[in-house]
């Protein structure tokens, strides 16, 4: 791919796992452990850009953060997938991930539904919805 963009991708895990309705509701560590399984395929990978950051990207490193019930999700260690279990607030944590990304030069993509959450982000951070990364993950 030409002009590749790095980003690092924070992921809202409990918005992307409740945009399907697929069951998660019975099992949410369960429904965060299969995300996860996928999200370890994307650190390093080159891929298209969702509408709000069009272009080629590299996923130069995957952050999941997991709440409440899914905290318990334990998945296997992977090079370049870094887990945060959030303590209290999970929209609190991904802000201060992007926060992190932001100030160590970097560009995060958030991938969240929530508008909240979206207008907390720092300057800098760029977001698109689930559904781009259902897509990219064939979910």
């Amino acid at each position: 791919m030409a002009d590749q963009r790095e980003r690092v991708l924070v992921v809202d895990v409990a918005n992307v796992v409740g945009s399907r309705p697929d069951g998660w509701w019975r099992d949410r560590a369960g429904a965060a452990q299969r995300l996860l399984a996928g999200l370890r395929t994307l650190p390093g990978a080159g891929v298209a850009g969702p509408d709000g950051d069009p272009g080629a990207l590299v996923l130069v490193e995957v952050v999941a953060v997991l709440e409440g019930a899914a905290r318990s999700a334990d998945p296997a260690a992977h090079p370049g997938l870094r887990v945060v279990r959030a303590q209290r607030d999970g929209d609190a944590a991904v802000v201060a991930e992007a926060g992190r990304v932001v100030d160590a030069g970097a560009v995060p993509l958030v991938v969240t539904a929530d508008r909240g959450l979206r207008e907390r982000l720092p300057a800098g951070s760029r977001t698109t919805g689930p559904g781009w990364l259902n897509a990219l993950l064939g979910r």
